[in-house]
Formats: C-alpha cells, sequence, structure tokens
C-alpha cells in the first residue's frame, strides 16, 4: 500500500501537467477551428477540423523546448505515454461499429480496401528508397491510410517508435488532411456532381482525419446543397477506420521483420506473427464488438443489450469515444511533446515531408481511381 501511495504521489505532478495541456489545448482547438470553419461558410457548431491533440503536443514541445521539463514532472509524462495510451486506445474501439462496414455491401469495401492497402505499400516503399526510418515511414502510412493521428497513437506501441517519429508524423499528416479537407470538396463537385455518393466516397477515402472528413462533407453540402455526401463520407471514413484492427498487427510484423534482418537476432528470439498483435489491440477488438451488437440490438429492437434506449445508448458510446480520443490520448500526446526535443527534427529534414505528400498523393489517386470503377455499384 505504502509502495503504491508512493509511486501515486510520483506520477500525479505529471499527469496534473498533462491533463492542463489537454485543457489548453481543446480551447486553442476550438478557436483555430471555428474561425476554420467561418472562412468556408459552415455551422458555428461544427466540429473543429484542428485536432486538439496536435495542439497539445505543439504546447508540450514548447514548454520543453523553451522552458524545460522539471525532474518533478517527469515520471507522470513517462506514466501518461506508457499506460494511459493504451488504455485510451483500448476505449477508442466504442467509435467503431461492424453495422456501419456491412451498409457499404460488397463494392464499398474493395475500394476502401485497395485504397488503403496500396497507401500502405506505397509509403512503405518510399521510405525504403528514401533511407528513412521504418518507424516513421510506418506511423505515415499508417496515418495517411487509415485515420489520422488515431492510427499513429495506436501503432506507436507496436512498433516502438520515439517521440520526434510521432510529433513529426502527426504534423505531417495533420497539415495534408487540412489542406484536403479544404480543396478536396470542390474536387469531388468537379468530378463526380451528378453522382453524390461517389464524391461522398472519394472524401471519405482520401481525406485522413474523421473531424476532416465531416468538414470536408459539410464544406461540400454548403457549397452545392447536396445532403447525402455527408451520410456517405462518414460511413465510409468509418469502416476505414475498422481497418485498424489489421494494420496494428501487420505494420507491426513489418517493422520486427526489417529489424531481424538488419540485426543478429537469432531465429529463437525472433517473435512468431501471433505474438505482435500487442494486448492493447486485443482489447480494442473487444470493445469494438461490444459497440457493433449494441448498435445490432438499437437496429433490430429499438434497445441495446436488451435495456438501453437508443438515445442512452448514443450518448453512452459518444461520452466513452470523446473521452478516449480527446482527453486519454490527448494527455499522452501532450507527454510525447514534453518528451520532445526540437533539436531532433533538424537530423530528419525535409525527406519525411516528401513521403508524407506521396502518401497523401497516391491515396488520392487510388480513391478517385477506384470510385470511378466501381461507385457507381453502390446504393445507400
Amino acid at each position: 500500500m505504502q509502495t503504491f501511495t508512493a509511486n501515486a504521489k510520483k506520477i500525479t505532478p505529471g499527469i496534473i501537467l498533462c491533463i492542463a495541456i489537454v485543457l489548453i489545448g481543446i480551447l486553442i482547438s476550438d478557436l483555430l477551428g471555428g474561425w476554420i470553419n467561418q472562412l468556408q461558410g459552415l455551422p458555428e457548431a461544427s466540429k473543429s477540423p484542428i485536432s486538439s491533440i496536435f495542439v497539445a503536443i505543439v504546447i508540450g514541445l514548447l514548454i520543453r523546448n523553451l522552458i524545460g521539463l522539471h525532474e518533478t514532472f517527469q515520471a507522470g509524462v513517462t506514466f501518461s505515454i506508457k499506460f494511459i495510451l493504451k488504455f485510451g486506445i483500448i476505449l477508442l474501439g466504442i467509435r467503431l461499429s461492424f453495422i456501419d462496414v456491412i451498409k457499404l455491401g460488397a463494392w464499398g469495401i474493395p475500394i476502401i480496401l485497395i485504397c488503403v492497402m496500396t497507401g500502405l505499400i506505397v509509403t512503405l516503399w518510399f521510405t525504403n528508397r528514401l533511407n528513412q526510418s521504418h518507424r516513421l515511414g510506418s506511423l505515415i502510412a499508417a496515418g495517411t491510410g487509415i485515420c489520422g493521428v488515431t492510427a499513429i497513437v495506436a501503432i506507436t506501441p507496436g512498433i516502438k517508435a520515439n517521440d520526434e517519429e510521432v510529433a513529426y508524423a502527426i504534423a505531417n499528416i495533420t497539415l495534408f488532411g487540412i489542406i484536403a479537407m479544404f480543396a478536396y470538396p470542390y474536387l469531388a463537385f468537379y468530378l463526380f456532381s451528378d453522382d453524390p455518393i461517389r464524391a461522398g466516397l472519394f472524401l471519405g477515402t482520401s481525406i485522413h482525419e474523421t473531424a476532416q472528413v465531416a468538414g470536408a462533407s459539410l464544406i461540400y453540402f454548403q457549397a452545392f446543397g447536396i445532403d447525402q455526401v455527408i451520410e456517405t463520407a462518414t460511413i465510409t471514413k468509418l469502416t476505414r477506420n475498422v481497418l485498424i484492427i489489421a494494420v496494428v498487427p501487420l505494420l507491426s510484423y513489418y517493422y520486427l521483420k526489417n529489424r531481424n534482418r538488419n540485426s543478429s537476432t537469432s531465429k529463437a528470439d525472433a517473435k512468431k506473427w501471433y505474438q505482435l498483435i500487442p494486448l492493447f489491440v486485443i482489447g480494442f477488438l473487444i470493445v469494438a464488438v461490444i459497440r457493433s451488437i449494441g448498435d445490432a440490438g438499437v437496429d433490430y429492437q429499438g434497445l441495446a443489450f436488451g435495456t438501453l434506449q437508443e438515445d442512452t445508448w448514443k450518448n453512452l458510446t459518444s461520452s466513452i469515444s470523446t473521452f478516449s480520443s480527446t482527453y486519454l490520448l490527448g494527455i499522452a500526446m501532450a507527454g510525447v511533446g514534453l518528451s520532445t526535443n526540437l533539436a531532433v527534427f533538424k537530423g530528419l529534414g525535409y525527406k519525411p515531408f516528401i513521403i508524407g505528400l506521396v502518401a497523401s498523393i497516391t491515396v488520392t489517386l487510388v480513391a478517385l481511381t477506384m470510385v470511378t470503377l466501381l461507385g457507381g455499384l453502390i446504393q445507400l
């Protein structure tokens, strides 16, 4: 008991500092996001396209590099990165319902799979060509191909990425995601003006963050008055998010395979494929299954698990999602910022930026091609 109390006292100051940074990050994110939404003529209540997690990292970076991190906070910051991060990822499973996957049908899922896998393969290949870190390439590939910051955070423990790589990857995909959010609604209308399903599929498969997809679809609706794009883009993006379950162990395998190839690791020490699936991913999957069962109950009986009304179930899942994605992951990423020395970025140079650009262009071109070929077969 005394040991527990001593450890709690040791980590508390660092956790409190991370929480404070998260709250400030949310405030700044809302202010910046409101200004950006206003520029696009979106409703005042629209979700901010600026990730509060990204803002938290920036604040942490500024504190670490301008003021410095006192020893008092170090234990709590480390705890946030190692333990709060994984718990947050587990709870993120509540955002994913396999019912959404079924809605897209036989043709929508192949479009998403091909876009995601092509993006991952090209990004990792290009990373090798530029002789960059496999870990950094994997983070950018996951963030671009799956779901932005969430995917980067989820893949980090499995590939042992360091704080600098995480911060750079998040900054990278945030930049390109915001550019896409502004530009792609108009590109989608130019290419698919007579087909809102194709337009929604394109937005949902080519833009990184869920919030950015929502923002892009709202811009499309505000500009062109076609609301079906919003539903299609949202379902497409949520289905794409589900692939995080497979991509985390896949990229973990890719990283360890390359590490073992370039080291003296013996066959006896090499991990089997099933050992590459982190426990937090299994927890994530279990929570996603719980969400799917609850949604199925609402769809068929009007009650989740035979007891919860539809509104109560939606409020519960929404609250858990917000708690995990905004607060728990925000605390962990504030810790990443506080642990990162900006001097490291000088050594990374411009090549990771080029990797992010190539990844974004690849996903966009493949999405355009697949949506053009197969989008007309989908009915929602």
